[in-house]
């Protein structure tokens, strides 16, 4: 027999199988035409009911499109006659029975209220969208809840109180601003003898009214109240009714199902769109996530494959000011709600779960068991073999649970949580787009926290998206609704994940691993993970990539709140230091000498297994390091910036070097300790010099040699001061600081200094002509770096080899030295130095071709170091090649970058570019191929 279903998802049914193959708005428009069965509508009248005001410019086309896919899903089920063409309009007239929508109006008339209620599997069109949706649900709403509001007058009067009260709970706490909804929960209440739960359900009413509409109850509630109070004897109830025994009854139990559900495509696809179901699914997630509106929202999805009854039950594990409910207690209220009698009962846990499991035996029963403590508490109200399905939600994962299947949620995506914003706003959502965008960072992309957001700019027209996302930025108060949530899923929490909880609010970096932890609180490693993985467990954590624990924006905020600092930030920044150095030592063991004024650790460090883990870790905590030394004690800050410097150099984070050298500065002029401050102004002017900042550099270096007393530091300073002046062209000047530089290398017998000094002195003499005593310092300083095992400068004295060899003609050998270098520098992650290799390996190629191939590689690594110099130098390479490759226009642009970078950088090679520029163009001032 064919049906429709308009009492929750649109749908055609043939012998109850819903067909597929008819989209959104094509059931949009068939619900609308069976709404109006037997009158022609117009087309113009459907483009309204659809769109309203804002039709497209395609609406006549969509109408058809729409009437034709209508269309064939008919023909396929046999009713061609059912939809026809009328000189109007669209006509449907169908036969009695097959519209849910028109039997439930026949059954209310006929008073058969339970059967007419038993129709709806949810909300009234469920699943469809257009203009006309909202004020046709709205009235169909309200028309099943007058009839249930009926329904339960009858029962009310036959003395079924007793049978009712679970059911008028869940549907009162679904409409709490219905009146005689409330009326009758109040007098059910009282009838069972439990007057103060009816007082309390009249005052709840009352002021949930009063907050929400400003009103007061009408007179018959007022009377009612009253009556309660006194306890009037003509409350009491007549007579139960006998039981007549029939066929049982559906039930439908499940809370109202929000008309702006948003987003979980992938979570709605594997549990709503499947073929095949498991028989229970848990949903777990951090509080506010959404976990009980995706199961509802499942649940009401499923409603069709579950006729013999849709149950909900609030288990109250997380419910502020509430005990859970225990096992026992829900499965009474979940046996009452399948229709078994109070007095059938059973009062043994263990005899209430055989019978919940021989009642779902033969049925097919959707149930949605929400708020779930952890495994143990719904262990009892599993199904045995049968066709049920059960949801679970819970913040803790029931990872024991054996048979189920987990789902954890996380927060929306950017565009499902603009959807949901959008949807409860409205307009003024989409006229600020930058706007929703930050209320979205702010609420961490968290429905809970975007609802909140989105119903408080509803509720206040004159507020602007803007105004809202100010007000968060500087009243987080408006999210207390989050907080409460937090603080409840807080207290659930054993003492010492409470602990560790608080602990980490006080981290400024954004993750840490249980090594991390462990110093923080001062435990065991094995005992800090434990917990971890607890809150992890209870979502009051993230962990985004295996073994690395973080917040949700939203609940760092409310750790932060809770925190105090029992010196769990030195711990950690003890730990940051010693593993750095741990690192260190690992992967440049050649300047383990430079350490060896940072003390030993009181406590063990994991030791560091190899080079490869020691690079991991560095880039694995870089972020974190910094952020606690910026937001940490000022303590061991020197010793910190000495740990890092060579990782932090090598590896191009230039900007990270700069903020720890510049608290490192700025702490031992506090303190007055030169040697520290020395330091740091010597790691300054490098980095400055190594982001060609030239002028920053040089006065860093001289502010180092005024307070220098070590000979090693004087070395740094003099070969940063050697460096400046060979980049600019003061060939003299650079030779003079690196002599001096060299000299109190070998005076300190500073191997490792001595070589890295000969490197650069070598290019000096190359350029001066002395192409021999360049060579013979560059062997020098190989032969030094091998016997160090120092890769890296060994890689950097490879390629100075290769400069001079091109100078001498000899590219051949360049290249293969270039490339040896680039090699090297790849292996080790140093992507400043393998630009510079590569820019020389261009520069050797002979090839314009290759040159420009090479120069772009070696530009991209460049921009990805911000190596100023090696930028330019890119630049004017692959000008150079583009115009002997004929293109002159492309080699103007390069050009023109290059002479930007050269002037910024103030050095000789400006000029140069300059008289490239003025070659390469023709006599009419445009581009032109003259060399």
């Amino acid at each position: 027999m064919l049906g429709f279903t308009l009492l929750g998802p649109v749908q055609v049914t043939v012998d109850g199988a819903p067909l597929t193959g008819i989209a959104p708005r094509h059931r949009a428009v068939l619900a609308y035409l069976l709404l109006n069965a037997g009158r022609v509508i117009g087309i113009e009248r459907l483009i309204e009911a659809m769109w309203g005001y804002e039709r497209p410019d395609t609406a006549r086309s969509q109408i058809h499109a729409s009437i034709t896919a209508i269309r064939k899903v008919l023909r396929a089920a046999g009713a061609v006659r059912l939809l026809e063409t009328r000189a109007g309009g669209y006509l449907v007239q169908p036969e009695p029975g097959q519209v849910d929508a028109q039997e439930f109006v026949e059954l209310v008339a006929a008073g058969e209220l339970r059967r007419a209620l038993d129709l709806w599997s949810g909300e009234a069109l469920e699943d469809v969208y257009a203009h006309y949706v909202a004020g046709v649900r709205e009235l169909w709403n309200d028309r099943r809840l007058s009839a249930y509001e009926r329904l339960v007058e009858g029962e009310l009067a036959a003395g079924r109180h007793g049978d009712l009260l679970d059911e008028l709970a869940v549907q009162v706490a679904a409409n709490p601003l219905r009146e005689k909804l409330n009326g009758h929960l109040v007098l059910a209440l009282h009838r069972a003898g439990r007057q103060p739960d009816a007082l309390a359900a009249a005052r709840a009413y009352r002021t949930a009214l009063a907050d929400e509409q400003g009103l007061d109850p009408g007179h018959a509630f007022t009377e009612l109240e009253r009556a309660v109070l006194a306890d009037d004897p003509a409350l009491r109830p007549a007579a139960a009714a006998p039981v007549v025994s029939g066929p049982p009854r559906r039930s439908t139990f499940l809370p109202y199902d929000i008309p702006d559900f948003s987003g979980r495509a992938a979570e709605l696809e594997r549990l709503a769109d499947g073929h095949r179901v498991p028989a229970v699914v848990t949903i777990d997630g951090m509080a506010g996530i959404g976990k009980t509106t995706l199961a509802v929202h499942v649940a009401h999805r499923l409603a069709a494959r579950y006729p013999d009854g849709r149950l909900f039950i609030d288990l109250r594990a997380h419910t502020a000011g509430r005990e859970p409910l225990d096992a026992a207690a829900a499965l009474e209220a979940l046996l009452r709600q399948l229709g078994v009698p109070a007095g059938r009962i059973p009062v043994a846990l263990a005899e209430r779960s055989a019978m919940w499991r021989a009642e779902l035996a033969d049925r097919r029963v959707l149930a949605v068991l929400d708020n779930a403590r952890d495994a143990e508490h719904v262990r009892p109200l599993l199904p045995g073999h049968s066709d049920t399905l059960v949801l679970i939600t819970s913040r803790r994962r029931l990872v024991d649970l054996d048979g189920a299947q987990a789902l954890s949620v996380d927060v929306l995506d950017e565009a499902d949580a603009a959807e949901l914003f959008e949807r409860i706003v409205g307009e003024r959502a989409r006229h600020e787009p930058e706007a929703v965008h930050e209320v979205l960072r702010l609420c961490g992309r968290l429905p809970l926290a975007l609802r909140i957001c989105a119903a408080r700019l509803q509720h206040r027209p004159r507020w602007t998206v803007s105004y809202l996302a100010g007000r968060l930025r500087d009243h987080r108060r408006l999210l207390d609704g989050v907080s409460a949530a937090f603080a409840l899923s807080y207290a659930q929490l054993h003492e010492a994940e409470q602990r560790m909880f608080r602990l980490l609010g006080l981290v400024p970096g954004r993750d840490i691993d249980a090594c991390g932890a462990a110093a923080l609180a001062g435990i065991p490693e094995d005992e800090a993970e434990e917990l971890l993985e607890g809150l992890l467990d209870a979502h009051m954590l993230l962990q985004l990539e295996p073994g690395r624990y973080t917040f949700h924006d939203l609940l760092r905020e409310h750790a932060r709140s809770l925190a105090e600092d029992d010196g769990a930030l030195m711990r950690l920044l003890g730990y940051y230091l010693h593993r750095s150095r741990a690192a260190m030592d690992r992967l440049f063991p050649y300047t383990v000498s430079q350490r060896e004024g940072i003390p030993q650790p009181a406590a063990p460090i994991a030791p560091v297994r190899d080079a490869a883990e020691a690079i991991a870790w560095l880039d694995a905590e870089r972020s974190n390091i910094i952020a606690t030394a910026v937001h940490g004690p000022e303590i061991c800050l020197g010793m910190l910036a000495l740990a890092m410097r060579p990782y932090l150099d090598l590896q191009a984070h230039h900007d990270d070097a700069l903020t720890l050298h510049s608290l490192a500065l700025r702490r031992s002029r506090m303190l007055g300790d030169r040697e520290v401050e020395a330091r740091a102004l010597t790691d300054l002017a490098w980095t400055y010099w190594r982001l060609g900042e030239y002028e920053r550099a040089q006065e860093h270096a001289h502010q180092a040699l005024d307070v220098c007393e070590e000979a090693g530091e004087r070395a740094r300073a003099l070969l940063t001061l050697g460096n400046v002046a060979l980049r600019l062209g003061r060939d003299t000047q650079a030779e003079r600081h690196l002599k001096q530089a060299l000299d109190l290398t070998r005076i300190g017998a500073d191997a490792w200094g001595e070589a890295n000094v000969l490197a650069i002195l070598a290019l000096v003499l190359d350029r001066d002509g002395r192409t021999e005593e360049a060579r013979r310092d560059l062997d020098l300083a190989l032969a030094l770096h091998r016997k160090l095992g120092n890769p890296a400068g060994e890689a950097v004295v490879l390629d100075h080899l290769g400069v001079v060899l091109r100078h001498q003609g000899e590219l051949a050998r360049a290249r293969t030295r270039h490339e040896q270098a680039a090699a090297v520098h790849r292996t080790l992650g140093n992507t400043a130095d393998e630009a510079a290799a590569l820019n020389g390996l261009a520069e050797a190629a002979g090839d314009p071709s290759r040159a420009a191939e090479e120069h772009t590689a070696a530009l991209a690594l460049a921009d990805l170091a911000r190596s100023r110099p090696e930028q330019a130098r890119a630049h004017y390479g692959l000008a150079r090649a583009h115009l002997a490759l004929g293109r002159a226009e492309r080699a103007h642009e390069h050009g023109g970058l290059a002479l930007g970078l050269y002037e910024e950088l103030g050095v000789p090679e400006a000029e140069e570019v300059r008289d490239f520029l003025k070659r390469a163009v023709g006599p009419e001032g445009g581009p032109g191929f003259t060399s």
